[in-house]
């Protein structure tokens, strides 16, 4: 393929390909059942949008959604923030997993760096959650007690998960490679009562003790009365070593009914995290029926998974499409988990895991597929995918280059759903539509029931120009709030300040002449890495934790079309250099406190850091002035505690756009 630009035409779906998608399922039941004219997705579109209400409506009708009481009505309040939607009804997630049960195919397959492939039945997962749910309830766990796990992408995630759930017990979890701080920080705030957590995990081929993290978490939270500790490294582990601890295995083998407690649409489901560039990590409250909604949406209608289909995104516990993964089983996709890393013992691992579990749609993050494409891979020549009908990529931007690639090295008749959302909705705001074309560097279309605009610094919606990715509607998995956030305050200001009564989602992007999005980067100072977004608050608490070091300020340069990088730039105690050792000990400060994540691809020394008035790093004028902004554009100078400080940014940015 010559080197295609923004735009060009890669891939258009047949027509027994648009035939045969729910989508067009839906569009049809529509005209049908509700008198509509709906001819292709752009009208669908604008009706979900202009029509809230009667969409959402016939989503539950559609996916014919169980609840003990019904809702008095749809949309009671059309305000962002203070949406209520389905007033009254009453029903739980776990209830709408196993309405999928059948013996016809496996709930889910795990593989790990450890394991091979290993199927576990629809009985098998049903057993196990009825079992452990049991367990729950005899810890006292009662609707909403706060469960977390600090647990990697295994079986036994998915089991607690779906336990917890099916009490009205609220679930949140992170990840294994996250260290101590990082997760105290995250769940010391929603108080929890119980702790699932893994002796350690296998990555990279290496394996990580975390029995010491665990005591601290003890440690750290005080409302915690008991933890149930997985044995993944080592089975023998010893439990005596830890107080009010339980194995796992003790809590299965109970013969028991699977009993779900039913509970308001908006109760919280789940606890997610989002950082911001201040304060501790945002802890994001969604609901029962706000998810179950939006994902059987998303799954059914924007990723066409139909029963049966064997389902992949490669993430961690502590990424939102982990959470995302697992809806799966809401529309009786069998869901394919890995565990361990992609680049183990080489970046062919995740293909080869593709072809062996003859896997229908293969979900990654851009970042891995730039990685395969650097590498000189060449799947559809080295594996078997003839299984393989789409491709997912989101986590950051996918350039041209990497869209061109999918399309020459796996299949020219591939169907790539590049998708963008967020943790805060845990969801796509746009994303794949199997009735539409995919051009190069674009996301296919804006997402049934997401309003989403792109305005200029005016606040006007905008087309072919870029601005900020707002939504102007409400959605239901938006967050019912944040959690310990009772006045809402924290909330407003983390999504409507801007522009009131308007969601910024902080990213840059561009709506194409045909309604296409681009994504080009973050616009606020929140970092990217890898998918997950975090905070600079918690790199500067652990950076200039170090004796060394005086002061800090990071910024996350991932840009559409340029490598992802992260520069953390230090202002050093007089006698301090900057030296080989000094790295190697921020990295590992880093490293231990936070996580892998969190490191920067380089460190600089600087002077100063540039502040306003008030004390404020100035992180988001920095990265606008290191993307090529003017100075004099990127920031008011008379508003700066020490203007002089900008000169190194802009120097340093004149040699960036130098670079190759």
């Amino acid at each position: 393929m010559d080197h295609p630009v923004e735009g060009t035409l890669l891939w258009q779906p047949s027509l027994a390909q648009q035939q045969n998608s729910i989508l067009r399922q839906y569009m049809e039941w529509l005209n049908n059942q509700r008198g509509l004219r709906l001819s292709d997705y752009p009208s669908l579109w604008e009706w979900s949008v202009g029509d809230l209400p009667a969409f959402w409506g016939s989503i539950w009708e559609f996916f014919d959604i169980h609840a003990s009481q019904g809702a008095s009505t749809v949309l009671s309040d059309t305000a962002m923030p203070g949406a209520h939607w389905f007033v009254g009804a009453k029903l739980n997630y776990v209830e709408h997993v196993f309405r999928q049960r059948t013996s016809e195919r496996p709930a889910l397959i795990y593989q790990s760096e450890s394991q091979a492939a290993t199927a576990l039945s629809w009985q098998e997962l049903s057993d196990a959650v009825a079992s452990v749910a049991s367990a729950l309830r005899e810890f006292g766990i009662e609707p909403g007690d706060r469960v977390v796990a600090y647990l990697p992408n295994i079986p036994q995630a998915l089991i607690a998960f779906l336990a917890c759930a099916s009490l009205g017990a609220i679930w949140s979890s992170c990840s294994p490679d996250m260290g101590a701080a990082s997760v105290a920080d995250r769940f010391r705030q929603v108080e929890p009562k119980l702790l699932f957590a893994v002796d350690g995990y296998r990555y990279g081929g290496k394996s990580f003790d975390r029995r010491t993290i665990i005591a601290e978490l003890q440690q750290a939270l005080p409302t915690l009365q008991q933890t149930i500790l997985v044995p993944y490294l080592n089975p023998a582990v010893d439990l005596l070593a830890f107080p009010k601890t339980t194995g796992w295995q003790a809590l299965l083998g109970r013969t028991t009914e699977l009993r779900i407690t039913d509970v308001p649409f908006d109760h919280p489901l789940w606890v997610l995290y989002s950082s911001g560039t201040t304060g501790l990590p945002k802890p994001i409250v969604q609901s029962h029926g706000g998810i179950l909604l939006e994902h059987l949406k998303s799954l059914a209608l924007h990723l066409d998974l139909h029963p049966g289909d064997r389902f992949f995104w490669f993430t961690t516990t502590g990424w939102m499409m982990w959470n995302f993964l697992i809806g799966g089983l809401l529309v009786g996709a069998t869901i394919l988990l890995y565990d361990g890393s992609p680049a183990d013992p080489d970046l062919g691992t995740l293909w080869r895991f593709a072809a062996q579990t003859r896997m229908n749609f293969f979900g990654t993050s851009a970042a891995y597929l730039q990685a395969c494409m650097k590498a000189d891979l060449e799947p559809s020549a080295t594996y078997d995918l003839r299984s393989l009908r789409a491709l997912g990529s989101t986590g950051s931007p996918l350039a041209v280059d990497g869209f061109a690639w999918v399309y020459e090295h796996i299949h020219p008749d591939i169907w790539l759903a590049s998708i963008s959302g967020g943790t805060d909705v845990c969801t796509a705001f746009v994303g794949g539509c199997p009735l539409l074309p995919v051009y190069a560097g674009e996301i296919q279309a804006r997402c049934l029931g997401a309003r989403v605009e792109i305005f200029d610094q005016q606040g006007q919606s905008v087309i072919d120009q870029l601005g900020e990715l707002v939504v102007t509607a409400p959605m239901p998995s938006m967050p019912t709030g944040f959690w310990n956030d009772p006045t809402g305050r924290r909330y407003r200001e983390s999504y409507f300040e801007h522009y009131p009564g308007v969601w910024r989602h902080g990213d840059w992007a561009k709506l194409t002449q045909h309604r296409g999005i681009v994504i080009y980067g973050r616009s606020d100072a929140t970092i990217n890495r890898m998918g997950i977004r975090m905070g600079t608050s918690e790199l500067y608490r652990a950076i200039e934790g170090l004796p060394e070091i005086r002061d800090s300020i990071v910024i996350d340069l991932e840009m559409l079309g340029r490598r992802s990088f992260m520069a953390l730039f230090v202002v050093l105690n007089d006698g301090q250099e900057l030296d080989p050792p000094l790295q190697a000990r921020i990295k590992q400060q880093i490293r231990q406190t936070l996580s892998a994540r969190h490191l920067p691809d380089a460190i600089y020394q600087i002077a100063e850091v540039p502040r306003t008035l008030n004390g404020k790093k100035m992180e988001t004028p920095v990265k606008r002035i290191l993307l090529g902004v003017p100075a004099d554009q990127a920031a008011n100078r008379d508003s700066m505690a020490n203007p002089e400080s900008l000169s190194f940014f802009i120097e340093f940015a004149a040699r960036l756009q130098n670079e190759p």
